[in-house]
């Protein structure tokens, strides 16, 4: 309950924005309650990055769930972004989020972050040479080149949209990368 609710709150105002008085207002709970339960708001905090990049993966994984082919798969991914991301993630995209504030100040989170970052890169490849090895693909895509390219204009484009308050560049970018897929189908 303590990071469900401390999620919201520190993905909003980030790590060294919150403060444990923040917590205890979200959770209800008196000081000793969060601290009996926690060494640390830094425990906190890679506790709910955990909480909060788990919650995505499993967004993700149901999105992409009922998908016949690596194709629709990657489309439903673009999807997921452009749509369903923006709907029902406050605070925006913990890895951005924590990786933004975490680069040059906690090599913990840092860390944790890069691993997040990894797999994601890591489920578009395996969709992409999934979709090469089952004749979809032209096999002179290079996933990984692909897969990196996605992921960062991706987040990206959460970062524009987020602070302009407008979805346009989300679109744009899904709608380009989409073209790219096409692109490359057979």
């Amino acid at each position: 309950m303590i990071i469900e609710k401390a999620a919201l709150v520190i993905n909003q105002k980030g790590m060294a924005g919150t403060a444990i008085s923040d917590i205890m207002a979200a959770t209800k709970l008196a000081k000793g309650g969060i601290y009996g339960n926690f060494e640390s708001k830094e425990e906190i905090c890679q506790e709910v990055f955990k909480y909060l990049t788990q919650r995505l993966t499993s967004a993700i994984d149901n999105a992409l769930r009922d998908k016949p082919t690596a194709k629709a798969k990657l489309k439903a991914l673009l999807e997921f972004y452009r749509d369903v991301l923006p709907a029902h993630n406050g605070g925006g995209c913990p890895l951005l989020n924590f990786g933004v504030e975490a680069d040059d100040t906690n090599p913990i989170i840092r860390g944790r972050v890069g691993e997040a970052i990894q797999a994601a890169e890591s489920r578009i490849t395996n969709l992409v040479t999934a979709g090469i090895q089952a004749g979809e693909f032209d096999p002179s895509v290079n996933a990984r080149h692909f897969a990196v390219k996605m992921f960062t204009m991706i987040e990206g484009a959460i970062l524009v949209t987020r602070v302009l308050g407008n979805p346009q560049q989300m679109k744009i970018v899904t709608d380009i990368l989409a073209a790219e897929i096409d692109a490359f189908s057979l």
